[in-house]
């Protein structure tokens, strides 16, 4: 199955709907795309959960080494790690209670998709949230 997104009005939907983005990958480096478009999408106002078990916090909010380790609801996993990682996230993300498993431009797995599709999960993939963002307020 070729990997196909939500149109644009369907992520526009998503983006107005959502409150909490647990960012896998994020990094505590303000010159890194991951803090950068992170920091833009909590200045939108979304709630921003670091999960990286490599940092203590970004963002001025404490890090969780898992997405096993988020607290409560999640409404999109926003993924900044390399495509060969997504298989095993999408595995991670189907064990938790998350509504959207989003990978940024440039990552992409057909693998992981078609798991995530079989579970009845939406998917973005290959699209940059910030950039979704601008274009669909």
């Amino acid at each position: 199955m070729a990997i196909e997104n939500p149109s644009r009005e369907q992520i526009g939907k998503i983006l107005k709907k959502a409150k909490r983005i647990a960012v896998v990958g994020l990094s505590d480096d303000p010159y890194r795309t991951s803090y950068m478009v992170s920091e833009a999408m909590q200045r939108a106002g979304y709630e921003i959960i670091p999960v990286n078990p490599t940092i203590k916090e970004a963002l001025g909010v404490k890090a969780v080494g898992s997405l096993q380790e988020v607290e409560g609801h999640i409404d999109i996993v926003n993924i900044f790690r390399r495509s060969e990682y997504l298989p095993d996230l999408a595995k991670a993300f189907d064990r938790i209670d998350a509504d959207v498993f989003w990978a940024q431009q440039g990552v992409y797995s057909d693998e992981a998709y078609n798991f995530l599709k079989q579970q009845g999960h939406t998917v973005i993939m290959d699209r940059c949230i910030k950039v979704e963002h601008a274009i669909t307020r």
